[in-house]
Order: C-alpha cells, then sequence, then structure tokens
C-alpha cells in the first residue's frame, strides 16, 4: 500500500518551525473520518512533513528592524516589525539577474524537507502539497524549475527519488495566495505547473490530480487565480471562496492566518488525499 506524501509550506512573516502542528493533526483527524471506509488509519494513508523556511531570512529581518526601528526610536514599533517581516520575506526570496541566493536557499530548504517526507512515505509516493501565502509561490516557482526550467535548479537531480523530482506530483492546494501579484512581473504569466504531474498521468491512467486554491474574500492577501490568465484558468482545478477563522479573525484581515485550521479548508484536502490514495491503491470502497 502506497501512502500519500503530504507537504506543508508556511508563508511570509515571523513563523516557528511547530507552524503546521495544529494542521497536521486535525488533518489527520479528518483523513481518518473520510477514509474509515478503506480500513485504514491516517497514519497508515499518510505521511505529513512541514517545510520551513523562515529562518533563512530571520536574521537579516531582524537586524534590518533593530537599525532602522529600533535604533532610530521609530513609532509604531510593533506595526513596523510586522511589515518588515512580510515584505521583506517576499523581496528577499526573489531572484534577480545577478544573484539567485535566496531564491536557492529557500528552494534548498524544500528539496531537504521533500527528502525526509520521501524517507517516510517512500520514493515514489504520490505527492500533496498545500502552501499558503508567498509558500504557495516557493511551491509553484520550485516545481516549475523541475518540470519547465530545470536549468534554475541549483542542486544535483540525478540521485533525486521521484517525489524529490516533483514526478509524483498529484495534488496542490493554495491558501489565501499571493501568486497573482506575481504575475505582474510577466509579460505573459502562462505557464502555471502541471497538477498532476504528466509522470503520474502517465503512471495511473485516470488518476485526477487537483488544484483547489482556498481565498477568503476579507484576506487582504488572498486572492483568486483562475482569472490571472486563460491558462491558469485550465490549470486551477477551483477557486473556492470560505470564511476563514471564528468570530475573532473571519471578518477581518487577520483571516489570512486562519487558513490552516479551518474546516472549510481540511474538509476538502482530506477528501483529495483519500480518493488518491484509493486510486493508487486501487481500493474498493
Amino acid at each position: 500500500m502506497k501512502k500519500i506524501a503530504v507537504a506543508i509550506v508556511h508563508g511570509m512573516g515571523n513563523q516557528r518551525e511547530n507552524f503546521a502542528h495544529e494542521m497536521k493533526d486535525l488533518l489527520n483527524e479528518v483523513i481518518e473520518e473520510k477514509g474509515r471506509s478503506t480500513g485504514k488509519s491516517a497514519n497508515e494513508m499518510v505521511s505529513i512533513v512541514p517545510i520551513y523556511w523562515a529562518d533563512v531570512f530571520e536574521q537579516g529581518e531582524a537586524d534590518l528592524y533593530k537599525v532602522l526601528v529600533e535604533d532610530k526610536n521609530l513609532r509604531l514599533k510593533e506595526l513596523r516589525r510586522f511589515i518588515i517581516h512580510y515584505l521583506a520575506d517576499a523581496i528577499a526570496y526573489q531572484p534577480v539577474e545577478t544573484a539567485k541566493h535566496n531564491y536557492h536557499l529557500v528552494h534548498r530548504r524544500v528539496a531537504e524537507s521533500l527528502k525526509l517526507l520521501s524517507e517516510q512515505a517512500g520514493p515514489e509516493a504520490p505527492l500533496c502539497v498545500i502552501a499558503h501565502s508567498l509558500g504557495a509561490v516557493i511551491a509553484s516557482n520550485y516545481f516549475y524549475d523541475l518540470q519547465i526550467k530545470p536549468e534554475n535548479v541549483n542542486f544535483p537531480l540525478e540521485n533525486l527519488t521521484p517525489l524529490e523530482k516533483g514526478d509524483s506530483l498529484s495534488l496542490f492546494y493554495t491558501m489565501g495566495s499571493t501568486l497573482p501579484f506575481w504575475s505582474l512581473r510577466y509579460d505573459q504569466f502562462d505557464r502555471p505547473i502541471n497538477i498532476p504531474s504528466s509522470k503520474m498521468e502517465e503512471r495511473y491512467p485516470g488518476l485526477k490530480g487537483e488544484w483547489i486554491n482556498f481565498y477568503d474574500r476579507d484576506d487582504l492577501l488572498g486572492y483568486p487565480l483562475k482569472e490571472v490568465s486563460p491558462e491558469y484558468r485550465r490549470a486551477v482545478t477551483e477557486d473556492r471562496e470560505i470564511n476563514a477563522g471564528g468570530v475573532l479573525d473571519s471578518w477581518n484581515p487577520l483571516s489570512h492566518a486562519a487558513y490552516f485550521t479551518d474546516r472549510d479548508v481540511l474538509e476538502p484536502i482530506a477528501d483529495g488525499i483519500v480518493r488518491l490514495w484509493v486510486h493508487v491503491n486501487k481500493v474498493e470502497r
């Protein structure tokens, strides 16, 4: 029985290594519910690994905050700290023609986590990626380079497993995605990643991958994707509007951080994972 490999990528901001702890527990619970008819537990069906990259920029952002805000005694310090961590992540990640240093450092973190996931779930395990905010951009860029622009990859490809190379990529769930902003960097934003990958379609005929993009109309950083271009309209299965969060954050911009534990996000993801597991393992339900 093949497990489904699940990677969770965080977004911009002052993140911690345990950012996915609660989502992982809740997602396992929902998978357990949805997969009960298979006779398997969630632990038998999935392996979940968080992809943590925030510390690539953490020290530089802390230094910037000190010299610009603390040393100059500027007002609204906590708001400025928040803005620095959010804006600096997005700016620092972007490659430039003369240097792709941070871009590659972040992608190496992704590669390291996928290696761990490959060891846990199996080298050919079907891959599901859940990505939040800037993490959706990072995940998209990472697999775009592997699928379409391998010359941009800054690490050896020959010894990577199919999972690590993105060959087994089958499900993509984006939450509060800032990916539409990146369309402004290009004359034509017309090369979305393939979900599922062509290798998975060849190996499992009839496999239905999906790309669901969750957004909340109160989230100032999360947007629909299908309207970005005709190519994205075809590639993205659905832009799904939800009301993320509870009474304190569902009605305001704080909803941007609420996707991870929202049932309206967890249930469709669990449905997709269980459906994929059933398909690749040829299990009758």
